[in-house]
């Protein structure tokens, strides 16, 4: 089912005050102002629909506790929803995740399970613990009241920027951008952007059909295996932009350097995109997305120049 933006007002009801509503700072120099998502519960907007969803569980579904997947902060997001509710979770990540996204996501109170050694698999082994342990699956990007929770963002946009004529989002899954393509995308353009080595939206449109990818961006909050059902189907008319890992990198210094935001790589994207002139907008919003970055991830693209 396709959510409405009746449903993302109904989100906005369930999350209530639970949430902080995240400020919109603007930028001179960008000539641009910025969504500041990384400022959210959990460092990214993932909380929103996490909290959503966990919330619409009857008692016996909480009782059998949740599950998800994410390489970090859809995890942490879960997670802290789940403490936020009483009920237990487990995280599927993968070897190699960062390390600073499974400490922070076992600090919520969640069980991690490491077992897959990438993406590609942590699927397989997601469905292998369902039905073992008959847990609800909490879905990163292919789940109506997480799609409804993410486009919270939106209305807040709508009614802190209401001459914006574009919002730039970074896309992995595609939850963020169906979000907000569903609160205001009848009103505003909506723009994708995705990393050139993490194309799961990309792929998945020119297929018509969720179809895996190997993503390898340095954006790693982007480097979803394949694009939901839900979100192809809502993104399909939208405007897409591809960026190099490098122009993550120089957006993500410009935003540390001259916003003082402490963003991470995914974070950067929709503000690569701008910078590197590959969108045309008079007002635009760019997400920055999350601030969810490693210590020696964030040194490294600083050092570099």
């Amino acid at each position: 089912m396709i959510p409405t933006r009746d449903d993302v007002e109904r989100a906005r009801a369930t999350i209530g005050d639970r949430l902080p509503r995240t400020p919109l700072l603007t930028s001179r120099t960008l000539n641009a102002r910025l969504k500041c998502e990384l400022f959210q519960r959990t460092g990214s907007f993932k909380a929103r629909g996490a909290l959503n969803k966990i919330s619409s569980l009857t008692a016996e579904e909480k009782a059998r506790g949740v599950i998800a997947i994410s390489a970090g902060n859809h995890a942490q997001a879960t997670a802290y929803a789940a403490a936020a509710e009483g009920i237990d979770a487990l995280v599927v990540m993968w070897q190699g995740a960062s390390e600073q996204k499974i400490t922070a996501t076992r600090s919520y109170g969640a069980e991690v399970d490491l077992e897959a050694t990438g993406p590609g698999d942590a699927f397989a082994r997601l469905e292998a613990l369902m039905e073992e342990t008959g847990r609800t699956l909490v879905h990163p990007f292919d789940d109506p009241l997480v799609l409804a929770g993410a486009g919270t963002v939106g209305l807040e946009i709508e009614e802190d920027a209401p001459d914006a004529d574009a919002i730039i989002v970074p896309v992995g899954g595609g939850g963020l951008v169906s979000g907000i393509q569903i609160a205001v995308g009848a009103r505003t353009r909506v723009i994708a952007v995705e990393p050139e080595t993490s194309t799961a939206l990309h792929t998945g449109l020119e297929h018509g059909e969720p179809t895996h990818v190997t993503p390898t961006s340095i954006a790693d909050g982007l480097n979803a295996p394949f694009a939901g059902r839900l979100p192809l189907e809502i993104t399909k008319n939208l405007e897409r932009v591809l960026v190099t890992d490098a122009e993550i990198e120089e957006a993500f210094r410009f935003l540390y350097a001259r916003t003082k935001l402490a963003c991470e790589p995914a974070g950067a994207a929709a503000t690569a995109a701008w910078l590197a002139g590959k969108i045309e907008a008079e007002r635009p919003v760019l997400l920055v997305s999350g601030g969810n970055v490693a210590r020696e991830t964030a040194a490294a693209i600083l050092a570099r120049q």
